[in-house]
């Protein structure tokens, strides 16, 4: 009779069904709950699913007023709902949130014919808790093509992020100078718009041992995620 395996073969398939990472990369210990105001849409794009470098996941864990929903083209009427129905279907009262897409006015706008996105209103700024921040977790070409391929993400004012520090993730190459993971991008546009730093910082730090956690797996060479 053959065995079932040694106990790191096992570990390695058995899912830990919270972060839905094998139970030897879990990334639970570095959830944070963290109080906001903002709503929040991360839109992932199919290919992030699975990367371990990925930080989105560890974000909607860590945001309670969230929702994390992989596409690449949405319908019309299932993206509108994201965009302004509620988050809990329990919701007993509701009144639509102004969307407001996290992405920058780019040069290549223009050359897309991405360039007529309207202005967000400093009114739209007086009521964080009637904001829903809209996120595309994606390498750069893949979120510029999820905006392409759903108008209704083009006729959102954007939030460009200000003032910005250099990233800490050192998981992935930048290949813009202001490229910051979708935890720390998401993290400063809540700052942003909430005029608060303080409840934030703790997601962030522990952003930095997830970090730290997929280095060591790394310089370890394994390949259980990577």
């Amino acid at each position: 009779m053959q065995p079932s395996g040694t106990a790191a073969s096992r570990s390695k398939r058995c899912i830990c069904p919270i972060c839905l990472r094998p139970q030897s990369t879990c990334i639970c210990q570095w959830i944070r709950p963290t109080e906001h105001a903002v709503e929040v849409v991360v839109l992932q794009h199919p290919l992030e699913v699975a990367n371990a470098k990925g930080s989105a996941r560890l974000l909607h864990l860590s945001l309670p007023h969230s929702r994390l929903v992989t596409g690449e083209v949405f319908a019309a009427q299932a993206l509108q709902a994201l965009l302004t129905a509620p988050l809990q279907a329990q919701a007993a009262t509701h009144s639509p949130k102004q969307a407001i897409l996290l992405y920058p006015e780019t040069p290549e706008d223009q050359a897309l014919d991405l360039s007529a996105s309207p202005v967000l209103a400093p009114a739209l700024l007086r009521d964080p808790s009637q904001l829903r921040l809209i996120v595309l977790d994606g390498t750069w070409r893949k979120s510029r093509k999820m905006l392409y391929l759903n108008p209704l993400l083009q006729h959102l004012p954007r939030l460009p992020l200000r003032d910005m520090p250099a990233s800490h993730y050192l998981i992935r190459k930048a290949h813009r100078p202001d490229q910051l993971s979708t935890l720390e991008a998401t993290c400063a546009a809540l700052m942003q718009l909430e005029g608060r730093a303080a409840p934030f910082q703790p997601l962030l730090t522990a952003f930095d041992g997830f970090v730290a956690q997929q280095l060591g797996y790394r310089d370890q060479s394994s390949d259980e995620w990577l």
